[in-house]
């Protein structure tokens, strides 16, 4: 396999960067400026399945298909933390924005 390293920084930091930075906009726009946890979590998630996309937009052939096995997996991965509450960097922004709103 070959080395996929800005990809896989790039999904283990896609909640923080990226991801948590959409979820609390769209709270913001939704007007909803008390999200639960789960409600934070689950659209978190959302805009990091968003990735998906991405992915899908490169080479169709056999080293493009088992990057993307790969790439999926670790995004899957990183959602499961998300989605249990084991992501302390989503956990953080969660307490700040609604401790903010």
């Amino acid at each position: 396999m070959p080395d996929f390293f800005e990809i896989e920084r790039l999904i283990e930091d896609l909640a923080k960067i990226y991801a948590t930075a959409c979820a609390s906009t769209w709270f913001k726009l939704s007007r909803n400026l008390r999200p639960s946890k789960e409600e934070f979590r689950d659209k978190t998630v959302e805009f990091m399945n968003y990735f998906q996309f991405s992915l899908s937009k490169f080479p169709e052939n056999e080293e493009g298909e088992k990057f993307r096995d790969y790439a999926n997996k670790m995004l899957q991965a990183e959602t499961k933390k998300v989605v249990d509450g084991n992501n302390k960097e989503v956990e953080k922004r969660y307490k700040y924005f609604v401790g903010w709103s």
